[in-house]
């Protein structure tokens, strides 16, 4: 899983140097992705009909939902199979509560959880923003890069990515 990192860019120039930098990096172009609202951009690659819906919060949105209610089920089953004296049920209902209990927990503490929805004043102004994807060991050296070349910019945080869904 690669992280997404945001940066806002006051304008397109800024950022297509920015994105200049970042491909001598290392970085793929097909990992570096730019929206902005009320402009066409001309040189930036742009970010897919996914990317642009925020498909992933709409993915952890829905696993925390199905999560919670996975735990919620279990607890109902564990307190009816001990009234009932039913012990297998209930061992199978506690595993199911710790399974769910330390997936969300990971899940909250874990996973970055930055979106779109952050940027939408932003974005309604006319800046750029350029998410970024690079793996979790090359993330500060990535953040640091461009706090320092490009002081302009504003590191917006970190989020997860799935290069293969596109996300």
């Amino acid at each position: 899983m690669l992280r997404r990192l945001f940066f806002l860019f006051p304008d397109e120039p800024h950022a297509q140097r920015a994105v200049n930098q970042l491909l001598t990096l290392d970085i793929p172009e097909r990992r570096i992705h730019a929206i902005a609202k009320n402009a066409e951009l001309k040189s930036l690659p742009q970010a897919t009909k996914r990317q642009q819906n925020d498909t992933a919060f709409l993915i952890e949105r829905f696993l925390w939902s199905a999560n919670l209610v996975v735990f919620f089920l279990a607890l109902i089953a564990l307190v009816i199979a001990l009234v009932a004296g039913e012990f297998i049920g209930a061992i199978i209902s506690l595993g199911l509560i710790v399974i769910t209990f330390i997936a969300g927990e990971h899940f909250a503490v874990h996973v970055p959880d930055v979106h779109l929805g952050e940027f939408t004043n932003a974005l309604s102004h006319g800046e750029i923003l350029l998410m970024v994807d690079v793996p979790s060991n090359r993330v500060g050296y990535i953040e640091g890069f461009i706090r320092h070349r490009y002081p302009e910019a504003v590191v917006g945080g970190e989020s997860w990515s799935v290069d293969a869904f596109g996300l």
